[in-house]
């Protein structure tokens, strides 16, 4: 083989398509502030949440106690080993993931739509009943009120006319 065509090999030759793919090239990310709230990623079928647990440095009781009788436990720093967070060093709930007076919390995710479903449903009673007091206090025969229209609607200038 000649020198020439071994250079025409050389040429032919290429890089693999693996090693020069866009999955094996990181972009750099830039530079942000770390999160104080950062939390370890909360495993499949289960929601994180931070709930408070000191107000202006006094023990916030009522809610921690709300919270673990709606159905969040707490997430402890032992269940995470390769997490780095912050961490409750003493007291009652010594080793649970703490910041600022807010603990870390998990609950199922069927329960915290099931909690959500509640609450949706209890604001519309409440809409209702208000929606039907107002009716009731306003029946005279002369000040008729139309059921109130609970949608808005944004618009771009100009008149709801059309020329």
């Amino acid at each position: 083989m000649t020198d020439n065509q071994q250079d025409e090999i050389d040429a032919i030759k290429r890089t693999s398509r693996a090693k020069s793919s866009r999955a094996t090239q990181v972009r750099r990310k830039p530079w942000s502030p770390p999160s104080k709230l950062d939390a370890p990623p909360a495993p499949e079928g289960v929601k994180h949440r931070w709930i408070r647990a000191e107000v202006r440095g006094f023990d916030d009781r009522k809610n921690v106690s709300a919270k673990l009788r709606e159905g969040w436990e707490l997430v402890r720093q032992d269940e995470y080993p390769d997490f780095e967070s912050p961490v409750i060093d003493s007291g009652k709930y010594e080793g649970v993931f703490g910041v600022g007076g807010l603990m870390l919390a998990r609950i199922p995710i069927e329960t915290a739509k099931e909690r959500t479903a509640y609450f949706e449903q209890r604001n519309a009673d409440q809409m209702e009943a208000v929606d039907d007091n107002m009716m009731r206090e306003n029946a005279h025969s002369t000040m008729t009120i139309n059921k109130p229209n609970r949608q808005s609607r944004v618009t771009f200038g100009g008149s709801q006319t059309k020329n």
